[in-house]
Parts: structure tokens; C-alpha cells; sequence
């Protein structure tokens, strides 16, 4: 097995670190706004979503403690875009989880062939994440509507 690049994976899973966290912030804070007839299945989604996200930070941060390295006390950016209907707080979800997704993709190709414990875990999260995005986009799409939501031009 090549040696691992510590110092870069160290680097990519502080920022997933930072990222995971923003999440546990973003899906809490998301939940104050739901207002309407939906509201409890929605509130109750929304914060299954942050305790995801909680976990999430929570097993990186024990990587980054496993490679001896100190965890970010940062949180990753939490822009809001004050629109607080529903369909605009999943957009900037999936938009977010995008952004997870590039960086366990990015710390993927660092760790492939160098630790299977590493790679294994990063597949995990991908996969996870993956199915969440999955999950939001057929969310965001009108009832009978087939076609992938993120294909689509957003208004």
C-alpha cells in the first residue's frame, strides 16, 4: 500500500469536520421555520436530519483524533438565504450536500489504496450521502413528476 498524505487528510476531514457540523445548525435551525399542516412530519425529518449530521461530525472527528491530529473547533458556512418555504430550504440542503459529498469524494481519492479503514469509511459516507441528496430531490419534485429535480433549471 502507497503511505498515506496525512497532512491533506487531516486537512479534508477538518473541513467535513466543520461541514457535518454547519449541518447539525443548518437542519436544526430549518426546523424553528416550518409552519402549516405538514409541519410535524417535516420538523421531525429536518432534525433526524441534524442528529445525521451530529453523527456524522462525530465519526470524523474521531478520525482526525485516530491520526493524531487535533479536530477544527470551526463550523463550515451557514449563509441563509432568508426564504424559509420549504422547497427553498431543501434546495440549499441538496446545494450543502453537494458540497459534503465533493469532499468525501476528494477525501476518497486520498486515502484509496493507502487505508482500507479510511476508504471503507469514506465509501460509507458517500453512500449515505449520496441517498440523502437522493431523498431531497424526490422531495423538491411535484407529485407525478419523474424527472430528477437537480436536472432541472432552477426559476
Amino acid at each position: 500500500m502507497e503511505k498515506l498524505d496525512q497532512a491533506k487528510v487531516v486537512s479534508v476531514l477538518n473541513r467535513l469536520l466543520e461541514a457535518e457540523l454547519a449541518g447539525v445548525v443548518r437542519y436544526t435551525h430549518y426546523s424553528f421555520l416550518v409552519f402549516g399542516f405538514g409541519r410535524i412530519p417535516i420538523v421531525s425529518w429536518l432534525r433526524e436530519q441534524a442528529n445525521e449530521s451530529l453523527l456524522h461530525a462525530q465519526q470524523v472527528g474521531e478520525w482526525i483524533t485516530t491520526l493524531g491530529e487535533y479536530p477544527s473547533l470551526a463550523i463550515g458556512s451557514l449563509l441563509d438565504s432568508h426564504q424559509h418555504d420549504i422547497a427553498a430550504m431543501l434546495r440549499e440542503s441538496l446545494d450543502n450536500e453537494a458540497r459534503a459529498l465533493a469532499l468525501y469524494r476528494e477525501l476518497l481519492s486520498l486515502v484509496e489504496g493507502r487505508s482500507v479503514a479510511l476508504e471503507e469509511f469514506a465509501r460509507q459516507m458517500i453512500h449515505a450521502e449520496e441517498l440523502h441528496a437522493a431523498d431531497v430531490d424526490k422531495m423538491l419534485r411535484k407529485p407525478g413528476d419523474v424527472a430528477a429535480f437537480s436536472a432541472k433549471p432552477v426559476p
